[in-house]
């Protein structure tokens, strides 16, 4: 499964090869460096690929994430012996579970892996809202605003299970904190590709703020392959309706010309 990191840049339109309007989210996903490779035969046991994204001050890591990227040929020293080392690609770290491309450490990987017309789920952190109560955080209706309801607009009502003393069901639903968990959004199309700017567009919306870190993995429901299938699909059908169009034509030309 192909994976990248990215940061979250904002939000556009874009025209997409039909000429329509496209919403988009705009995410930085490159250059990833091939930190670590691990293999089913290696000491580690299974299949995995770890990326890095992002620069980083040596001052910033600590000695145990130094010396690992050292190992793998991530940090490396300037010409002057008086300057400090300068490691690259390692403000976030991920690991990536059978990765189906070749690489070895040291590569670099940008948005190319994927192409438009490709689907990708987007992993990131939700805003936080804070303290809300039970109609923002669970869509509760609220009381009524008239009919003599005084003071209950939006509260959740009794809660005791009509019992006394009152017993509160565990996982009741409640007033509490909003937002800032991890979330997946499935199955997102990949509008365009820019490899030279390290940037990908994304149908629609994913988690996060702008400036916030993302996962861009492939579809876990529609991978390349369904993908690929899709694709071809949607272009014989498109070239189906162009032969039809051009018949059309065709045979209203044919007519007006009969009726001269």
């Amino acid at each position: 499964m192909i994976g990248l990191l990215g940061k979250k840049l904002g939000h556009t339109r874009v025209f997409d090869a039909e000429g329509d309007l496209v919403p988009v989210t705009v995410v930085l996903a490159g250059p990833n460096r091939v930190l670590q490779v691990k293999t089913q035969d290696g000491k580690d046991g299974y299949n995995a690929v770890q990326l890095g994204f992002g620069a980083q001050k040596d001052s910033r890591l600590t000695k145990a994430k130094l010396g690992h990227l050292a190992k793998f040929g991530v940090a490396f020293k300037r010409a002057s012996a008086n300057e400090p080392v300068t490691l690259e690609g390692v403000q976030r770290v991920r690991e990536f579970r059978d990765f189906s491309l070749t690489v070895k450490p040291g590569d670099l990987l940008g948005p190319d892996v994927f192409v438009p017309g490709d689907y990708v789920d987007a992993i990131g952190v939700t805003k936080g809202r804070g303290f809300e109560g039970v109609v923002a955080r669970h869509a509760f209706a609220g009381g009524d605003s008239t009919h003599g309801a005084k003071g209950w607009h939006r509260r959740s009502g009794a809660i005791g299970q009509r019992l006394f003393p009152g017993t509160v069901m565990r996982g009741m639903k409640m007033p509490g904190h909003l937002g800032q968990v991890r979330r997946t959004t499935q199955n997102l199309e990949v509008v365009q590709v820019l490899p030279e700017h390290n940037v990908i567009l994304i149908k629609g919306a994913i988690p996060g703020s702008e400036g916030d870190y993302v996962v861009i993995r492939e579809s876990k429901k529609i991978p390349k392959t369904k993908a690929e299938a899709i694709r071809q699909r949607k272009a014989a059908e498109k070239a189906k309706a162009e032969a039809d169009r051009k018949a059309a034509e065709a045979k209203a030309a044919k007519a007006a010309g009969g009726k001269k």
